[in-house]
Formats: C-alpha cells, sequence, structure tokens
C-alpha cells in the first residue's frame, strides 16, 4: 500500500523466463526455494538457487513487510503517515525513512520537479486504486497547490513538511528501495543465484546456476498477461518497469492512467507507453522509468547517461516503435 506512484501500480508486469531451468547439464543439483506472500498491494515472491533454508525467505518476506510498514502512504502508524498527519510539525522517523525520503528528494532536484515525493494529495484525489474518476479544476488546483519537494526538511531522522496540508507518497521509489534492501540481505546471508520479484521490480543477483544469465520477459503494453513485446538476458542487475496500463480508466473517450505530472496534477501526456530500466540499483530504476515517462523519449538518452548504475533501458513509444539504450540483451519477439 504505497500509493500511487509505487512501480507495481506503474508497471508492466515482467514474467521470469526459464525458472526451470536449474542447471541443465551441470553438477548444479539443488533445487530452488521459492516462497511468495501478498505484499505491497502485490504478490511477492522471493526463489533461491543456492544452498538456503525456507525460513531464509520467511524472514526476507518479513523484511519486506516491515519496510512497507514504515513507508506506506495509507497505513495507519506508518512513518509516512504519521509525517502527512502531523500537521507540519517534526516527526522523528527510522534511519531507513529518512535515507529514502532524501533518495526522493534527490530525484525531485535531478528531475527538476518533476519526480515529486508530495504528490500525496494528488494521489489520493485520483483515487486509482479505489474508485478513480477526473477531479474538478477546484480539486486539482487545491491538492496541486500542496506539492513542493523542496518543502521537505529533514535533520538527522527528524522531518517536518514545511506546508502542513501537504501529503508525502513514496510510491516512485520505495519499491525499488526495498528490493533492494531485500538483495543486500540476501547476499549478506551468502545467496549467491537468486530473483527477487516485487511485481515489477525485479532484482537478480548472481547468474542462473549454470553460470548462464537471466532471462526476464517484458509484457506487451495492453496486451494479456502472456503477451510479451521481447525478452532481456542480464547477470547481477535491477530491472524495473513502467507503463501508463496498469491503473487506468476512460472517462468521455479520453484514457487517464496512474501516473501523474506534479507540475498539472494531470495524467502525463509524453509520447512513452512504457519504459524498462535495466539498473545497478532498483531505486534509480524505479525513480527513473518514472520520470522517462513525464519528459519522453526526446530527453530520455540524457536522463540514463546522468543517472549513476543504469545499464540500458527499452521504451515502447505510442507509435509502437521500440527504443533500445545500452547493451542489455533485450530482444523483441517477432512482429515488433
Amino acid at each position: 500500500m504505497l500509493g500511487l506512484r509505487r512501480k507495481f501500480v506503474f508497471s508492466l508486469l515482467l514474467w521470469l523466463m526459464c525458472l526451470a531451468l536449474v542447471g541443465c547439464g551441470s553438477s548444479h543439483k539443488t533445487e530452488p526455494l521459492s516462497e511468495a506472500r501478498l505484499l505491497l498491494d502485490t504478490v511477492c515472491t522471493i526463489t533461491v538457487y543456492d544452498a538456503a533454508g525456507q525460513e531464509l525467505l520467511t524472514e526476507a518476506l518479513d523484511l519486506c513487510e516491515h519496510y512497507e510498514a514504515m513507508f506506506s502512504r495509507t497505513m495507519e502508524g506508518s512513518s509516512i503517515w504519521r509525517i502527512n498527519h502531523a500537521e507540519g510539525l517534526p516527526v522523528p522517523v527510522e534511519t531507513q525513512t529518512a535515507e529514502l525520503l532524501r533518495a526522493g528528494l534527490d530525484y525531485g532536484s535531478f528531475s527538476g520537479g518533476l519526480f515529486d515525493i508530495t504528490v500525496g494529495r494528488l494521489c489520493a484525489l485520483w483515487d486509482f486504486n479505489g474508485n478513480p474518476a477526473v477531479p474538478s479544476p477546484v480539486q486539482l488546483a487545491a491538492a496541486r497547490d500542496t506539492v513542493d519537494y523542496t518543502q521537505v526538511f529533514i535533520e538527522g531522522n527528524t522531518v517536518r513538511l514545511g506546508d502542513p496540508q501537504a501529503w508525502l507518497d513514496l510510491g516512485g521509489i520505495a519499491k525499488g528501495y526495498i528490493a533492494d534492501q531485500i538483495a543486500g540481505f540476501l547476499k549478506e546471508r551468502g545467496v549467491k543465484s537468486a530473483i527477487i520479484d516485487l511485481g515489477g521490480n525485479i532484482v537478480t543477483i548472481g547468474h542462473k546456476p549454470d553460470g548462464e544469465p537471466w532471462h526476464i520477459g517484458v509484457n506487451h503494453p495492453f496486451g494479456n498477461r502472456s503477451e510479451i513485446m521481447g525478452g532481456i538476458s542480464v547477470g547481477e542487475a535491477s530491472i524495473v518497469t513502467s507503463g501508463i496500463y496498469e491503473r487506468q480508466f476512460v472517462d468521455n473517450g479520453t484514457l487517464y492512467h496512474h501516473i501523474l505530472d506534479p507540475l498539472n496534477g494531470m495524467p502525463a501526456e509524453s509520447d512513452v507507453v512504457s519504459v524498462t530500466i535495466v539498473s545497478e540499483s532498483s531505486a534509480v530504476g524505479d525513480a527513473l522509468s518514472t520520470i522517462v515517462i513525464l519528459v519522453g523519449s526526446e530527453n530520455a538518452a540524457d536522463l540514463f547517461y546522468q543517472a549513476h548504475g543504469v545499464m540500458g533501458a527499452v521504451l515502447m513509444l505510442k507509435s509502437g516503435e521500440l527504443l533500445q539504450y545500452g547493451d542489455i540483451g533485450f530482444t523483441a519477439v517477432s512482429g515488433e
């Protein structure tokens, strides 16, 4: 329950291809262990391919649940909920919450305000997770007036909002941060071959047990969940996809989607339908994928060059054209 900018809200579903190929013809005989849990309003699955006990997977999903309880905008008592309801008073938070907020502010500066963690009022107003409807101009103006990432003040582990009416929403970066934390946890415990799937945010650890790269399929925008537009072959990496198709509705013939432009409060209107980013950090891919849909394909390349740890990306445009950046082993399916 991370709010409307959650990447599982934004994302094309990434499906794992060849998960069953566990070292065929090699000396690796360990069967993979997998556990899934409904968290972050999606099914989160962790699969470990080298020796590990089931209790390790449970601990990893417990960690995911722990972070959700910190970062959710809608979960009463979470750190973000407490900040949003503090009426501008300072709120002490966990070190991880302060760290994530600082990262969100950095991307606000990086994007010139297009990535803004104070979009909570706008997200609540559109309510794409409940009963979405087009807000009135008066409602939009009132919510838009509370959006300004420069009015988030962090001192140590204490957070204060300059506008008492503002609401934070970390959905544009929180799931990536959580995926990174889970990957770090597993590697600290000795895991060398695993996949973390948080519903659109995928992190791979190492390679497949046979030493081959992982094969990650990317679903086609607006297609059914088995329709793949292409696949990516990677070693250890993060793969994050955002799109305008997951949370959307049509009103009077106009499609409205959940990726909101904080400058006007309306859904983004660029030429990008979906973007898949391969990077070292899932938090980076999370934030950057949202920014790319906001700025459009013309400015995407500059963002990839400026951002840290980006290996490459694939964009699908409204025209149906596919654009690829970097050598990320992407292969389009026949007909794309």
